[in-house]
């Protein structure tokens, strides 16, 4: 397997300025972070992005928890731009009013935004607060208000089994009524908040396939305005990939066959509300280390945990139990190492969540089945 070759630095930092949220999402996977309510003072993520701009970072992205909650956002947002990166927001959208737009318009602060993220995760407050508590109404007056001040903005829709069959109409609202020029999908992970919640919040397989084809019928009815680099939507383009080789003749393609799903490690790395850095906030559970006594560019160089998320790319998919005699995996990436670690925990195994043979049926998954035959 060719080696890749990783950035000197870091080209994007995803940070968790608070750990504090005013909601609570039946499917958050940072709730298990969020109950330790540690967030650091100012002049601490002060420090970090002038490190952060010593090492040629060029964006940063500003999350949580709810990153809104914080008193001193927009200090923090022009300790971002005086240190000469661009940045993006995730947000639920619920605390943003016309004064925060008024906010926004001050220095340069709206010159360096590069996107405002909200989450809509149902066409009608009954279907959004399943997910999100009475949410919606305000998520959607945040989203309107962004959009008609001419805001870069996305949405995320969190597929899950409280919403997966109101696609049709959450379509409609984003694209047509709310007017936006695409928004993004991915579903529920069995991480956080979604183990502790009774009713189970994670599609099953069948309606995981039943997403896929809706997903695909609604991207081709709005002109690919939908898009995925997870879940349902993203499975659809891989099954469409699978299908096209296999007419083709091809029992394998180029960079597949091994656990080659992720690159994110290879120019991203991620800080905790409390300074923690993480790989990715996916899997906030690798600790690797704390920006108040570590430096960050010695852990994105050497740490042992990089190392291993990299080397990931070079584990042929013959060395992984379940997936030794499969048909398909010479058209498999392994899947997110997320998901591999909250299912089978480890990173160096597949994703049952992304796995093509689980998903048509001619493989049940089981815990420990894939724990197992490893």
């Amino acid at each position: 397997m060719t080696d890749f070759k990783f950035m000197p630095t870091p080209r994007h930092v995803d940070i968790a300025i608070t750990g504090r949220c005013n909601l609570n999402c039946a499917y958050c996977f940072y709730a298990d972070e969020m109950e330790a309510l540690h967030d650091l003072p100012t002049q601490v993520w002060l420090d970090l992005f002038k490190r952060l701009g010593e090492l040629g970072v060029m964006g940063v992205t500003l999350t949580g928890g709810e990153a809104f909650t914080r008193p001193d956002f927009f200090d923090l947002v022009d300790g971002v731009i005086a240190n000469h990166m661009r940045y993006d927001i995730l947000s639920n959208g619920t605390l943003i009013t016309e004064k925060t737009l008024k906010e926004f318009e001050k220095g340069k602060r709206r010159l360096r935004l590069d996107s405002i993220q909200i989450s809509i995760d149902g066409s009608c407050p009954e279907v959004h607060d399943h997910s999100r508590p009475n949410s919606f109404n305000r998520a959607l007056r945040g989203l309107t208000l962004l959009k008609a001040g001419g805001f870069p903005l996305t949405v995320r829709v969190t597929i899950n089994r409280f919403n997966y069959n109101d696609l049709e109409n959450v379509a409609y609202l984003l694209l047509n009524e709310v007017g936006l020029p695409g928004f993004s999908t991915n579903e529920a992970y069995p991480c956080g908040a979604t183990n502790r919640f009774e009713e189970g919040i994670m599609l099953s397989v069948d309606q995981r396939r039943e997403v896929m084809n809706t997903l695909t019928r609604l991207n081709e009815k709005y002109d690919g305005r939908i898009s995925a680099t997870a879940g349902p939507l993203a499975l659809a383009g891989q099954e469409r990939v699978i299908k096209e080789a296999q007419a083709q003749g091809l029992d394998s393609l180029p960079g597949r066959g091994y656990l080659t799903a992720c690159g994110g490690m290879f120019s991203k790395i991620a800080v905790l509300h409390d300074g923690t850095i993480v790989p990715c906030h996916v899997v906030h559970q690798l600790s690797l280390g704390n920006i108040q006594t570590d430096d960050l560019l010695d852990i994105w160089l050497s740490h042992p945990t990089m190392r291993a998320m990299r080397e990931r790319r070079k584990i042929s998919l013959d060395t992984i139990g379940p997936c030794k005699d499969c048909p398909y995996k010479g058209y498999c990436t392994g899947g997110c190492p997320g998901g591999a670690l909250f299912l089978n925990g480890d990173i160096n195994q597949r994703n049952p969540m992304d796995c093509y043979r689980i998903l048509i049926g001619e493989e049940t998954y089981s815990p420990d089945k894939d724990r197992k035959l490893t």
